[in-house]
C-alpha cells in the first residue's frame, strides 16, 4: 500500500496535535473495534475557527487525515468548515489507498461533531445546520 509524500509528511509531522483547553466545540468519532478514534477540538470566535487541534488513535492515514483536516478549516468560518468533504481532505493529501478512505470520512465527521457540540453549547439545535452526526462508537466510518 503506497502513500503519497503528503500523507507521509502529515503522519510523521502532524499539525495541530493535542487538546485545546479553551475549546468551545469538541467532537469524537470512530470506534475502538475499528481501530480509529478521532477527537477534534475547535475554538470559535466571531464565527471563525481561530484554533483547532486533534487527538487521534489509529493508523498513519487516520493521523494524516486529521492533521490535514485541521489545516483546511483553521481560519475558516463555521459554515465553510461544514462544507469540507472527505474527498477534499483526500485530494489535499494527494490521495489515499481505497482501504484507507474511511479515515478521511472520519476526519469530516470529527469536524461536524465538533461543530455540533459548539452549537449545542450555545443553546442551538445543531441537527438542522450540521445534519445527523454519528456518535462515537457507531462506527459510521465503515458503515
Amino acid at each position: 500500500m503506497a502513500y503519497s509524500e503528503k500523507v507521509m509528511d502529515h503522519f510523521a509531522n502532524p499539525r495541530n496535535v493535542g487538546e485545546l483547553p479553551d475549546a468551545n466545540g469538541v467532537g469524537e468519532v470512530g470506534n475502538s473495534k475499528c481501530g480509529d478514534i478521532m477527537r477534534m477540538y475547535i475554538k470559535v470566535e466571531d464565527n471563525v475557527i481561530q484554533d483547532v487541534r486533534f487527538k487521534t488513535f489509529g493508523c498513519g492515514a487516520a493521523i494524516a487525515t486529521s492533521s490535514m483536516a485541521t489545516e483546511l478549516i483553521k481560519g475558516k468560518t463555521v459554515e465553510e468548515a461544514l462544507k469540507l468533504t472527505n474527498k477534499a481532505v483526500m485530494e489535499a493529501l494527494d490521495g489515499l489507498p481505497p482501504v484507507k478512505v474511511h479515515c478521511s470520512v472520519l476526519a469530516e465527521q470529527a469536524i461536524k461533531a465538533a461543530v455540533s457540540d459548539y452549537y449545542r453549547r450555545r443553546g442551538v439545535d445543531p441537527t438542522p445546520i450540521v445534519g445527523q452526526v454519528p456518535e462515537c462508537g457507531e462506527c459510521a466510518c465503515h458503515g
